[in-house]
Order: structure tokens, then C-alpha cells, then sequence
């Protein structure tokens, strides 16, 4: 299990280990925290009172201070497997469920013919599509696509990455997911 790291206004910045999290604990540098505490993590014996030291980790963490957050202006990586999950592993053109191994990055707009790799002109489609289509428009091959493209907001970037997420980091994570996202569905 991962922790979810904030920065102190509350936007996410990245999945941790539970010891990178407890650094951050023993650092006191925790602004604050949100769900029940999942694992506790135990040290040695305090000299002045006898009793074993303990941290109680949470599943999402608020750092304090000024953390550069230029990753909520900028558009999230693409990548094949966040990239057919924000697709559901269905192919735009057949609108058939596939398996990952089954998908491809299909480029609306053939690369060879100007097409960007971006978020905006990839969609998910089985290999059988892929084929047919060639370097071809989807007009050009009389292939109509069955959902558009968008861009991720930060929130679904961090759903899509495919950590194991536990029911208090997505609540939290949705709730800043807009309604019309597929992730939703």
C-alpha cells in the first residue's frame, strides 16, 4: 500500500512508501492528515519514558511547507497503460473491451502526417482497428470514433497511474474528478 501525498493546499503530488511517509512523520512534517490511520509503524524504547516509539501512518498526507507544484499547470505524462485506462480498455472504434496486451495507441491524426502524441489525438483501439485504419484520418477510412479524447485533470492522473488505491484516497480523489469523467463510469 502507497500513501498519497499532498502538498498543504491539498494537491496531490505523489504516491510514497509507508517509510518514505514515516520520514515525514519523525520529520514533523506533516501539515495534516485524512482517512484512519492503516499501519503503524514501531521504533525503539524512549530513554526518558520507557515506552516504545510509534507512528501511525495514514493513507493521505499534507506536507508542510512550500512544495513546487508545477505538475497540476502541466498536462500528465501519456502512457499506454493510463492511456487504456482512461479509455477502459475499449477499443474508440469497435467499442469492444480488450485486454492490455490486445490495445494500441492509436494517433487520430497519423504522427506521419502532422499528428501530435498527446493526450488530445491518442485514444485506446484493439490491433484489428489499428490495422485498418493505416495511416489514414478516420473519414479517410470510414471509421468513426465512439468517444473523444480529453486531457486527465491531476486528480485522474494519479487514479490512472494503477497504484492499489484504498476507498479514503479515491473518495478523496474523485471528488475533484469532474463528473463527466470516464473514471466516473
Amino acid at each position: 500500500m502507497e500513501v498519497l501525498q499532498l502538498d498543504i493546499s491539498g494537491r496531490p503530488q505523489a504516491w510514497m512508501t509507508v517509510k518514505e511517509a514515516a520520514v515525514l512523520y519523525a520529520s514533523n512534517a506533516i501539515a495534516w492528515t485524512l482517512g484512519d490511520a492503516f499501519h503503524v509503524m514501531r521504533g525503539g524504547m524512549q530513554r526518558t519514558t520507557g515506552l516504545q516509539s510509534r507512528i501511525e501512518l495514514h493513507p493521505i498526507i499534507a506536507v508542510r511547507g512550500a512544495i513546487p507544484s508545477r505538475a497540476w499547470r502541466q498536462a500528465p505524462a501519456l502512457a499506454n497503460p493510463k492511456l487504456f485506462a482512461r479509455d477502459r480498455h475499449v477499443c474508440a472504434y469497435c467499442g469492444h473491451r480488450f485486454a492490455f496486451d490486445e490495445l494500441t495507441r492509436e494517433h487520430i491524426i497519423p504522427v506521419s502526417r502532422g499528428g501530435q502524441d498527446s493526450w488530445m489525438n491518442c485514444i485506446t483501439a484493439c490491433r484489428g482497428c489499428n490495422g485498418h485504419k493505416g495511416n489514414r484520418l478516420p473519414e479517410e477510412a470510414r471509421m468513426g470514433l465512439l468517444y473523444l479524447p480529453y486531457v486527465p485533470s491531476l486528480h485522474e492522473d494519479m487514479i490512472l497511474r494503477g497504484r492499489r488505491i484504498v476507498a479514503d484516497q479515491m473518495e478523496f480523489l474523485l471528488a475533484s474528478v469532474p463528473r463527466s469523467s470516464r473514471l466516473h463510469g
